[in-house]
């Protein structure tokens, strides 16, 4: 099971993080005490409240780990500047993965290794981020659509667990493995038995933000326990 600590970007600063803001530090320390990958967040443009360009291609050109990048990321061409700039991996944001023909292309021109959709849920419902919507399309239902055109890995949150240190949903999570998916777990991760509780869960890899920059564990507690 992969860790995958959040670099969430607000401002041209890393939010929330006692290591300072910039973002390029922060991956350093990740790696310094284990980390193999980052999950790289530009929340003013995943909210639509302007974008950290320079910033994102600088730090993707530059950090020290493979770099999952992920924040509302809806075109091709946006997802392909996120390649072009250093990305391993770029995740589909929820509406944008609905469209089925959109995410083929995305598969057949970048590969299932490095693509992976965003699925975000309210109640089993698909609810992108930032849009305070909920579509009728239940979390499963785009899931198995991710599966039959031939994507491999899933970013599953329940939204109304973001941030908010109460343990993710993961029988949301395992329903999804079912699928025969790789899925990597986020939101609400506040302690070590909650990513003991994930591994046990069969899930492909957990993200992991407040709980790493409020210090409720380590990076490298982390790393040890999932690989234990």
């Amino acid at each position: 099971m992969e860790l995958y600590p959040a670099i969430d970007v607000r401002g041209g600063h890393v939010a929330r993080s006692p290591h300072g803001g910039d973002p390029l530090a922060v991956a350093r320390v990740f790696a310094a005490a284990g980390a193999r990958w980052v999950h790289f967040v530009d929340l003013d443009r995943a909210y639509d409240a302007g974008d950290n360009r320079d910033l994102a291609r600088a730090f993707l050109a530059a950090a020290p780990v493979m770099v999952q990048v992920g924040g509302g990321l809806s075109t091709e061409g946006a997802i392909a500047e996120m390649f072009d700039w250093g990305a391993a991996r770029v995740v589909v944001g929820s509406r944008a993965a609905l469209d089925a023909a959109l995410l083929d292309r995305l598969l057949r021109r970048h590969g299932p290794a490095r693509i992976a959709v965003g699925i975000d849920a309210r109640d089993g419902r698909v609810a992108p981020r930032g849009s305070g919507e909920v579509l009728d399309v239940t979390s499963e239902t785009l899931a198995r659509r991710v599966h039959d055109v031939g994507g491999r890995t899933v970013v599953y949150a329940d939204v109304r667990r973001d941030g908010a240190l109460v343990g993710p949903d993961l029988a949301g999570a395992r329903a999804l493995a079912t699928l025969r998916l790789d899925v990597i777990v986020s939101g609400g991760i506040a302690s070590l038995a909650d990513l003991r509780a994930a591994r046990t869960a069969g899930v492909a890899g957990a993200i992991v933000g407040r709980a790493l920059h409020e210090g409720r564990f380590t990076v490298a507690e982390a790393v040890t326990c999932l690989g234990a």
